[in-house]
This record gives C-alpha cells, sequence and structure tokens, in this order.
C-alpha cells in the first residue's frame, strides 16, 4: 500500500534529512515511526502525502509513484488520506460538526450526505455531544478526537498521524490511542510518529526506527527501543 525506495530527501540548505530509505507497509498495519528529535519522521510522513518530494527515489502510495503526480492528481491523492497532526489545526470559527464537514464540503457531497456521515462519525469519536461546540470550548482530547473525525470522515484507507498524543496527557493519550486501534481493527492502515515510548512498548506494532535519516531497524511486535 506504501513503498518507499531508495529515499533520499535533502533540504535546500543542504540538509541530509533521508538517506537511502526503503520499506513497504501493507494494507492493514499499524506500523510506528520512532527515533529522537530530527531524525526524519515528519519528513518521511510528509513524503507519503506529497507535502514534500524526494531529491531521489521513489514513493508509491496506492500502486502510484506520487513523486510524479501532477498538482491536480496530488490533491486527489489526499483525498484517500487521513491526516492527524500533533496541534490538532481545527479551524478556530467553526463548531466541531464544521470542522468535520469541511472536509467533505470541498469534494462537494450533498447536504444529507454530510449530515449522515459527520453524525456517524462524530459518535464513533465519543463527540456527537459536542457538535455544536467550538475548538476553545473543547478540552486538548476532545479536540484531537475531532481532528481524527475530520480526518476519517472521507472514508479513508490509510491514515497518517504525526504525533497525535503529543499534546495530551497519559491517560487522554491511551484514549487516543483506543481510537486508532479500533480505527485499524476495521481495515484502515496507520503509519504513526511518535516519542511515546510507553505507547510503542504496550501495543507492540510494527515499528520502524530511524536514526540520522537511516532505518536503523524493523521490527514486527516491535519496542520503542
Amino acid at each position: 500500500m506504501i513503498e518507499f525506495r531508495n529515499v533520499i530527501k535533502y533540504y535546500g540548505n543542504g540538509v541530509l534529512a533521508l538517506e537511502d530509505v526503503s520499506f513497504k507497509v501493507e494494507k492493514g498495519e499499524f506500523v510506528f515511526i520512532v527515533g529522537p528529535t530530527g531524525m526524519g519522521k515528519t519528513t518521511l510522513l510528509k513524503l507519503i502525502y506529497r507535502e514534500e518530494l524526494p531529491t531521489k527515489g521513489k514513493v508509491i502510495v496506492g500502486g502510484v509513484d506520487i513523486t510524479r503526480l501532477r498538482s491536480y492528481q496530488v490533491a486527489l491523492l489526499r483525498r484517500r488520506l487521513g491526516i492527524v497532526f500533533q496541534d490538532f489545526r481545527l479551524l478556530p470559527n467553526r463548531t466541531v460538526y464544521e470542522n468535520v464537514a469541511f472536509a467533505m464540503e470541498v469534494l462537494g457531497y450533498s447536504k444529507k450526505e454530510i449530515r449522515n456521515r459527520v453524525g456517524r462519525v462524530l459518535d464513533i469519536v465519543g463527540l456527537l455531544h459536542k457538535s455544536n461546540c467550538y475548538p476553545n470550548e473543547l478540552s486538548g482530547g476532545e479536540q484531537q478526537r475531532t481532528s481524527i473525525a475530520r480526518a476519517l470522515v472521507n472514508n479513508p484507507p490509510i491514515l497518517i498521524a504525526d504525533e497525535p498524543t503529543g499534546n495530551l496527557d497519559i491517560a487522554t493519550s491511551w484514549e487516543i490511542m483506543e481510537f486508532l486501534k479500533r480505527i485499524n481493527s476495521r481495515g484502515t492502515t496507520i503509519v504513526m510518529a511518535t516519542h511515546n515510548k510507553e505507547i510503542v512498548n504496550a501495543m507492540r506494532q510494527r515499528v520502524i526506527g530511524l536514526y540520522n535519516g537511516r532505518i536503523v531497524r524493523d521490527e514486527y511486535n516491535g519496542s520503542y527501543e
């Protein structure tokens, strides 16, 4: 479903972010990307959703070499991906319902379909009763659950999560991970960058470790270190 082939990424200032990175992620896998700060985790995720392009190598998503996509094709790619960020990135002047609905509105869905699907996904993440609240009226965990609902509302086969528990306390972090486990059990492929050792060690999923931009280990049923 996702494949990196000998990917190298330099930034314009000459910094080497990734060096000769190769791996495959199959449909339905849950993969943690771990490593110290500045070792290439976020860059790797950005390459999957085409926020960045590799300097060399290929990135293949769903059988398509996304390094060769045109601008309009990049938009189509991102419709097939759900993306969750550490800082939530909710629209402050829109309610929970409107934040999630926005992801469908830009794709031209009917009001009826938006209403049905948004209600369903908010129910899944336990926020149906908060539909009319604004982001500043929510806890950090509720904001992150809203961002997860927004990422899921278009039924993406792949969910990309960049430190989704980074700004949350321990109890709330586990709550978020329970939602992600449930989503994964329904067949969604998840690739998640994290520094959270406790979560990685407890969940025992596949772990890809990065150091200085290189993959130093790739373990199934792995631990943080």
